[in-house]
């Protein structure tokens, strides 16, 4: 009789240990997945060679864990910004033809140099600081 209660507890063990790794097994990715990315994962530089952005034409890139355009205006200046809406954080477009942003979740539009030309948007888009060099544009 001993003997088997001893071996239901060493079962009863056995089994609370696996139940105990196959949770973990299975939050841990959750936990990555739903957690904000630390400033050393997010951190660093994006280079986009010159010819990738025409006159009038945008650039979609991630920068910081967050969405961010590159534009360049028809005169040919570059700008950077975050393509994060200021109003409720959807992602804005760039429509060539008008050559400014629309956020298309309620109309806010934006000029090419991130200003606010209408809708709820409450302030410009974030600049990005940019630089460059040897034929790469480098942001950040």
């Amino acid at each position: 009789m001993e003997t088997d209660s001893s071996r239901r507890t060493f079962l009863g063990v056995c089994l609370g240990g696996l139940g105990i790794i196959a949770a973990a097994a299975v939050s841990w990715p959750l936990f990555r997945y739903l957690a904000p990315r630390s400033a050393s994962e997010t951190a660093g530089k994006v280079v986009i060679p010159d010819t990738d952005v025409r006159n009038g034409e945008a650039k979609f890139f991630e920068y910081a864990g967050s969405s961010a355009v590159l534009i360049r205006k028809k005169n040919g200046e570059l700008a950077a910004f975050s393509a994060v809406c200021t109003h409720l954080g959807c992602i804005v477009q760039w429509e060539k033809a008008k050559q400014g942003f629309l956020c298309p979740c309620h109309g806010g539009r934006y000029s090419a140099d991130g200003v606010v030309l209408a809708g709820p948007p409450p302030r410009p888009l974030k600049k990005l600081p940019f630089t460059v060099a040897g034929g790469n544009i480098t942001i950040g």
